[in-house]
């Protein structure tokens, strides 16, 4: 049975199914999700923790009829690839299990609505005033017959109005043979009133039925976390209409080509590029940016960004359902599922720590009356005890909701993490592997030097000769040294060009040449001063353009490929850390061992093919955990042969993003030591969690054996534990 963890993105429909079973019959109160009649969607509200998806899967897998099950644990959803006449069973089967269920036909709720809480609330205060009400009869008169029974009767009403979906559910799973927290907490308030512990009884369902309504809103504030940024996209967006004229439509209903238009203040709605206006926007909500972006025409701009200055309008690139927002809260939902290692482990050892718990509790019960003159009942009393401070809840909700908390708060910052192995496993990397044009320099060319070597003429005339003659041009060399000379153009007559030269033309009926060293170099117009220049550009990686004319050298441009000025800081944050960068290029040795220079990486290995790249991850990931940041096709080997590879630019490209583990929004290489950093702070939480959990569990089971802890002392305990790793996970979504 596959265990991978889908849905369809936000605004889509499930893609169809065979189409021949739509006439069949489907349960009453069952709908069909879209016109996939084969995929049934299930909201299950009870379904909290792993151990009560297992509990589900253990109770769906015998049926034959499922093709295909797939979990969606944070939030609370089922998804059942199975003919339509068989959904009847499959309902039935998760109901026989304890489990309510209810049928959707939309993407999954964020919460139950505020009214079902406040009533939920009201009924377990309720249960909590008459367990109390139990307990001052028994303490009031505790050998009066009549107030006994009276005792009895109200504590009976507690626990019906706190207990009956947790005795379903606990009933259920020991009917399967399955021993979570609701057969636990089953099994000892049963004993409890068995034994004459009827008040206590009471006030121990009562408690732990409050406290896991307050665990469960806390929980859904990390469960929301991501699709929370729902709400930073609006619903509507304003679009031309073929007359011309502006006209407020649902963004789902909006086609990719319409021209919209968003006015200062306002959000996006939808993905585009901008065809008219200029502003600043703000991009924090998908990249983590901090500063606003200028925008132009040509510009891309984003979902849920803010327009802060200047009327835009632009081409919509992307339907609702396919925004760079709605794909980064798939992808992060589809994260939540994917365990991390220490995730698993846990699950693993609530597996064998419950079972043998229960045992514990079952040799203390029988066992201590023999070997320890022990009265019966007082055995069995401590035994209840045991059993209520054996339930796994803490320890199994430490680390998802730590973990979501984790891929969210990342999320936040403009880093999309796909797992939650990855998450944790970035904290092992020794070694970031680099690409260098995209990912350390800016992937364009700059103008980043111009001279003039005559006296002869102004210098204006001069550069105005440059830019005319570059500004002609198709080459990425001459369009950058035509956009660093600003300025006006004149005419060239006879342009032409010499390819793997230059370009020449006629200006004021004189010849010019715009070419580079090789060319002037043939025509003997180099001198030793001029080649003495040259090698000193050269040397710093900068392609270098001559202008002459028929007798002399009159100008020099130098344009190069730029660093980011974010990537010196990065590198030197990743020192810091005790991670070696390692620069890997195409490029040639001297341009890379100029860009390593002047961003401090020590270990530059240029000239190399993609999969001469892939072969330099490999041989390091023999020694170290290795990670790989690029933003090309051409990187596409080496991120997955590293152990995390990270995609740069991912809001703007798709080239990367499917061979990337962890995809950087925007193109600031700070968010790779920023990752590694918040998976050491996520990995320290998860430990934290854990020890707690166990921690206090340790000390009631030394006071319940050997002490005189009670079980509402446990059930605090047990509550406050789980309260406590939930809160301390979700420390990682502040900023």
């Amino acid at each position: 049975m596959s265990e991978q963890h889908t849905h369809p993105p936000h605004g889509t429909t499930c893609e169809s199914g065979r189409h021949s079973e739509a006439h069949e019959t489907r349960p009453e109160g069952v709908t069909a999700v879209a016109v996939d009649v084969d995929r049934l969607l299930l909201h299950v509200p009870g379904m909290d923790c792993p151990t009560e998806e297992g509990q589900i899967r253990r109770a769906l897998e015998p049926l034959p009829q499922i093709r295909r099950l797939a979990f969606d644990l944070p939030n609370r959803t089922v998804t059942v690839d199975v003919a339509a006449r068989s959904w009847g069973a499959v309902t039935s089967a998760i109901q026989a299990a304890g489990f309510e269920t209810e049928a959707l036909s939309a993407a999954p709720p964020i919460a139950k609505g505020v009214g079902a809480q406040r009533r939920e609330l009201h009924k377990l205060l309720a249960a909590l005033a008459v367990a109390i009400g139990a307990e001052l009869v028994d303490y009031l008169a505790p050998d009066t017959r009549p107030w006994q029974v009276l005792g009895m009767a109200v504590a009976a009403v507690a626990i019906g109005l706190a207990g009956i979906a947790v005795f379903r559910k606990g009933v259920s799973a020991l009917f399967h043979g399955q021993l979570n927290i609701n057969a636990l907490m089953s099994v000892a308030v049963a004993g409890a009133f068995i034994i004459g512990q009827w008040p206590e009884a009471a006030m121990v369902i009562a408690l732990y039925s409050l406290a896991e309504l307050i665990e469960g809103r806390s929980v859904e504030r990390a469960r929301n976390a991501i699709r929370g940024l729902l709400a930073l996209s609006p619903p509507q967006a304003e679009v031309r209409q073929p007359d011309g004229a502006w006209a407020t439509l649902d963004a789902e209903d909006v086609t990719v080509g319409s021209i919209a238009r968003v006015k200062p203040g306002q959000r996006f709605a939808l993905d585009g590029r901008v065809t008219a206006g200029q502003g600043a926007v703000d991009q924090s909500p998908v990249t983590g940016e901090s500063i606003p972006v200028d925008k132009a025409a040509g510009d891309d701009v984003f979902a849920g960004t803010i327009n802060q200055s200047g009327s835009l309008e632009f081409e919509v690139t992307k339907p609702a359902s396919d925004t760079v927002l709605a794909r980064i809260i798939d992808a992060v939902e589809q994260a939540q599922n994917q365990r991390a290692p220490t995730q698993r482990f846990i699950d693993q050892f609530a597996r064998v720590y419950t079972p043998v718990v229960f045992l514990l509790a079952l040799a203390v019960a029988v066992g201590t009356p023999f070997v320890m003159g022990w009265p019966w009942l007082t055995a069995a009393y401590k035994a209840l005890v045991l059993l209520v401070i054996a339930c796994p809840c803490a320890l199994v909700i430490s680390t998802p909701v730590t973990v979501v908390s984790g891929l969210a708060a990342a999320a936040r910052r403009g880093i999309l993490i796909k797992g939650g192995v990855y998450l944790e496993g970035a904290r092992k990397l020794k070694v970031i592997a680099l690409d260098k044009t995209g990912t350390l320099t800016e992937g364009k060319p700059r103008l980043v030097a111009q001279r003039v070597l005559t006296r002869d003429m102004p210098e204006e005339q001069v550069l105005q000769i440059a830019r005319s003659l570059a500004a002609r041009s198709d080459h990425p060399v001459s369009k950058a040294a035509a956009a660093g000379l600003e300025g006006q153009v004149v005419s060239v007559d006879g342009f032409g060009a010499e390819p793997g030269r230059g370009v020449h033309g006629i200006v004021s009926g004189q010849e010019y040449v715009l070419g580079n060293h090789r060319w002037i170099h043939d025509r003997g117009q180099c001198s030793a001063e001029l080649e003495a220049m040259l090698k000193e550009h050269e040397a710093q990686g900068r392609t270098v353009s001559l202008l002459a004319d028929r007798n002399r050298v009159l100008a020099l441009l130098a344009v190069a490929d730029t660093t980011k000025e974010s990537s010196k800081e990065a590198i030197t944050e990743m020192k810091a850390m005790g991670v070696r960068p390692v620069m890997l290029t195409g490029d040639n040795p001297l341009t890379a061992g100029t860009i390593g220079r002047q961003v401090g990486i020590d270990d530059v290995r240029a000239d190399l093919l993609p999969q001469d790249k892939q072969k330099a991850i490999e041989e390091l990931g023999g020694r170290y955990e290795v990670g790989m940041v690029g933003d090309g096709v051409n990187d596409s080997p080496s991120l997955a042969a590293a152990a995390i590879g990270f995609s740069m630019g991912a809001a703007g490209t798709d080239t990367a993003k499917e061979a990337a583990d962890v995809l950087i929004m925007n193109d600031d290489l700070r968010k790779v030591p920023e990752t590694i950093r918040l998976s050491k702070r996520t990995y320290a939480v998860l430990w934290q969690n854990i020890s707690l959990a166990l921690g206090i569990k340790t000390v009631f089971f030394v006071l319940a054996v050997f002490g005189s802890a009670t079980m509402w002392m446990a059930v605090f305990a047990d509550a406050g534990a789980s309260l406590l790793v939930v809160f301390n996970g979700l420390r990682l979504l502040r900023r």
